[in-house]
Formats: C-alpha cells, structure tokens, sequence
C-alpha cells in the first residue's frame, strides 16, 4: 500500500541551487539577508550576491575545481551563506562539518570527503591545522575571518566574474554531509543540486505563513538549518538571522526584537520555552509559529508551550538523506504529537519490519519514503547505500510510524541505532569502536536513554579486563569526541548479549 501525497505535485526545474537560490536576490538590493544577531551586522541581498561571486572567482584563482570538495568548519554567520553559495556556483561540492568535533573526527570527515580545502575561523584553525597534518595530505586552509598568515575570505576574493561552468542538476553533487544513517560510522552523504531544489519546493508548498526574519540559530552544517532555514530562508527573501550557538536569553532577544513569525528549533529548544522562567521576561508578540524538527516531540510538551506563548507548535520530520524533509505540518494543519503530512512528489510505505507486509492506517511499521529529494548514495559506500535505499528507490528511514486516516505520521519507536541527542545523530559503533581501544575494556555496547533535556543521552555497558571505574571510562571518550557524544551513564556487566550472528541486541539492554 502507498500513501500519496495529497498536495499537487511540484515540478522542479533543471537549475543549480545557487541560481534557484539566489537568482532573484540581487533584484532585493539593499534588504537584509543576513544579520549577525549578536552584533546587528547586516549583509544585503545585493552584498550577498557580490561577495558570492567574487569569492568564487577568488576559489577559482586558488584551484577549485568543479567537482572538487571543499570543507566548511564554522559556526553560523552571514559569511557561511556566502561560501556556501560560492563553492555552488563553482560546481564544487560542500562538506560541511560540526563545529564542536575534535581533531580526530574532523580528521576522519575530511580524508574521507577527499577535501581539497578547508574554510574555518580564528578560532578554530590550530585544530584545522592539526587534522590536516593528522592526514598527511596536503589541503588548502582559509579563514572567514582575519588571521596572520592565513588567506582569508576577504584576500581571497577578486572582483571578477567566476568561470562558467556546465552543472548537471540531476547527477551532480552540491553538498556532502555527513550522516550515520540507520546504523555505523558517520558516512557522507551525496545530495544533487535537484535534492536540494525539490525539498525547497515540498517544503515551500506547505508553508504559506509570511517570513520577514528567520533565526538562525540552528546550526547551518546540519541538514535542517542548511535547508530549512538557511536556503529557504534566502529563497523567500527574509533576513535569516544567525547566532553561533544556542543561548536562551539571547534567542528570546531576536524573538523579540526581530519580526520572526516561525522560529525553527528542535525538542530540548521547545522545552526550555515551555519551562524555563527567563521566557516571562521578553515580549514575543511577532512569534506566531514554533516549529519543531530533528526529533519527535510530544503531545504534551507541545501544549504546555502553546498555553504559554499562544501560538501554535508545528513538526517536521525527515532525515540528511532525504535532503531533509519528507513530512511537514502546514499552518492551522497541527496535530499534536504527529510530526506532519507528507511533503508533494513523495510516496509513503509502512512497512512490517519482520513480514515486510505494508500496513495500512493506523497499523505500525517502518517509514519507507520515495521522492525527487532521496540522496544518490552514500560516498564511496555502496553496500550502506543498498541497504538504505532499496532498487525501487525506496528510502528505508529506520524509524517505525503510524499513519492516521487524515494522512498525519506518528513517529512511534525507532529501528535504527542512531541516539538523538538534542537532534545530532550520535552512531553507538562509533563510541563502542572508540571504548574497544581502551587497554581495560574487553567489550562494549552503547545505546540511548530517554532524557529531559536532550531527548537522548548516550549509556555504555562495558565488560573489563582490569578494574576500571565509570568515571574514567567517561573521561577516556572524553578526550576524542565532541561534546553531545560523550557518554552520560557507564555501567558494567559480564557479557554483552549478542545474536548468534554477533549482533549487539540493543532492545535486550535497553529492557
């Protein structure tokens, strides 16, 4: 049985992202595109659009090539948008990284990724410099802002027009997240200049609400603040304003003093506007809408924040490989607890994860999703790609959902490995290969417990070879992961339970 979309479908054109993006900016001129939140700094339209190309020239001039990828490592700013757009127009593709990784793990993205060139921040490039040498591989290193010794944006760019290039929207890649998928180590992500421009289709389809401002405070290497926010956010027109982190006081300050109807946030944010006393402080007369992504949130966090605020909370649902977005809950269409309807062009099966029967409404299953925004692949990984995406295209999410009669998603129980952590994908054999390294730990399993806060946390059952104190199994992750994957709870068994085959039997640990 497949569920069909009941929006008409979107037909996408044969452009770039860049120019489906940014091609009517510079008609905007001098309105604001992008503000720095924290200090007011504005970047135009019209200053977006020339720093964008000259800055792509300026990569060009430097040796990027179409094809070749080029790794962002930043916070949010207004110059992400801006080497976001320039490594797009060039035909190159753009891995963008977390901003909180160590050495180690910005190590493994860039070898991985095949990067070229690494663009970062002062504060950042000592640890940049250190991955690179990890690597032993020689890639370029600029800096958004102004460090001595280091090319920056600004010395990079020239005032010249970029050379032309001939773009394949159907084939050629334009971004290259990384995501863990259902179950593994972190794998990028290939997603095509039409992934990218039909999910801002689907999702600009179902959202008729106004947009003067957006915040940006969801992180723009992340799927949702790329897409969602950042580009959706530049395609209507609004001024997306950015914040290099998340701080409760200074995002209720630009709710307030911005006229942002739709804040975007995911389910710890929702939380602390619904709890957290410092909210009866600002008057958030322009928030109409908060809406939620990147985990499912409950039916009844979700009304204790609209009795707050009086507004409405509104979901989404999807994943990296889906570009992001396959459900979303248009205005005046929120149901609490279901994370939306599905997106126009897509199809939707509900599948038996044992039989592999599709069910029918209300019947449980695993979410199979098919559309023009489902990844080409995982890199240089075919045997994940299989396994994620079946020969009929059929994008397999690993998380179990109901389907109501009026064509809402529940999502209920999850298949996949992935703990959420404040909606980051943490991947367990990721932490256990980590644990298993350690001279005292013969074994290990890892999986996510329910959280206040986070939603998720991750726990670790280890078995010794020498005493060994959950502390110091902590400390020891610690050193080599960023800070929303070090473990939250140790404890200490015997045996790990395992399937005949070998397989660690979360379900049985989590019981």
């Amino acid at each position: 049985m497949i569920f069909q979309s009941h929006y008409p479908s979107v037909k996408i054109p044969r452009v770039t992202l860049h120019d489906f993006v940014l091609g009517g900016a510079a008609a905007r001129g001098d309105a604001p595109a992008l503000v720095e939140g924290a200090t007011g700094r504005v970047l135009t339209y019209g200053q977006l659009v020339d720093q964008t190309r000259r800055f792509a020239a300026g990569l060009a001039r430097a040796g990027i090539r179409q094809g070749d990828v080029v790794a962002i490592w930043s916070p949010n700013s207004p110059e992400y948008a801006v080497v976001f757009h320039a490594v797009s127009r060039l035909g190159a593709i753009l891995t963008t990284v977390n901003p909180s990784y160590t050495v180690e793990e910005l190590a493994y993205q860039l070898k991985d990724a095949g990067a070229r060139m690494i663009i970062t921040t002062a504060a950042l490039v000592e640890k940049a410099r250190a991955a690179i040498a990890s690597i032993g591989v020689a890639i370029d290193l600029i800096t958004i802002d102004e460090v001595a010794g280091v090319p920056s944006l600004t010395s990079t760019m020239v005032d010249a027009d970029p050379p032309d290039v001939t773009i394949n929207p159907d084939h050629d890649l334009v971004v290259l997240p990384y995501s863990s998928g259902t179950t593994g180590l972190p794998k990028g992500v290939m997603l095509t200049h039409r992934n990218l421009v039909a999910n801002l289709l689907q999702i600009d389809a179902m959202e008729p609400a106004e947009m003067p401002a957006l915040l940006g405070v969801l992180p723009f290497f992340h799927i949702y603040g790329m897409v969602v926010i950042m580009n959706h956010g530049l395609m209507r027109g609004a001024a997306v304003i950015t914040l290099p982190r998340f701080d409760l006081e200074t995002v209720l300050r630009m709710l307030q003093d911005y006229p942002i109807a739709v804040a975007h946030v995911v389910p710890p944010v929702v939380i602390a506007f619904a709890k957290h006393p410092l909210v009866d402080r600002f008057k958030l007369t322009n928030l109409k809408y908060v809406f939620s992504g990147a985990a499912p949130l409950g039916s009844e966090i979700t009304e204790a924040l609209e009795t707050r605020l009086s507004i409405k909370v509104r979901q989404g649902y999807g994943m990296t490989e889906a570009s992001p977005v396959t459900h979303y809950t248009p205005a005046d269409g929120e149901r609490g607890g279901k994370v939306g309807l599905l997106v126009p062009s897509s199809e939707l099966r509900i599948v038996d994860p044992d039989s592999g029967a599709d069910q029918g409404v209300g019947q449980a299953g695993e979410v199979w999703v098919r559309g023009p925004q489902v990844m080409k692949g995982y890199l240089n990984n075919p045997a994940a790609t299989a396994q994620t995406v079946d020969a009929d295209g059929w994008l397999h999410t690993g998380d179990i959902g109901v389907v109501d009669a009026e064509g809402y998603l529940e999502v209920v129980d999850r298949l996949k490995e992935l703990i959420k952590v404040k909606g980051f994908q943490v991947a367990p054999a990721e932490l256990e290969a980590l644990l298993l390294k350690h001279p005292k730990i013969a074994d290990a399993a890892v999986f996510g417990v329910p959280d206040d806060e986070s939603g998720e946390v991750p726990k670790a059952v280890i078995v010794t070879r020498e005493p060994l104190t959950a502390d110091e199994v902590k400390a020891f992750v610690e050193l080599h992961v960023a800070t929303y994957k070090r473990l939250r709870h140790v404890t200490f068994a015997e045996s790990i339970p395992k399937s005949p085959s070998g397989k660690i039997l979360r379900r049985l640990l989590r019981t």
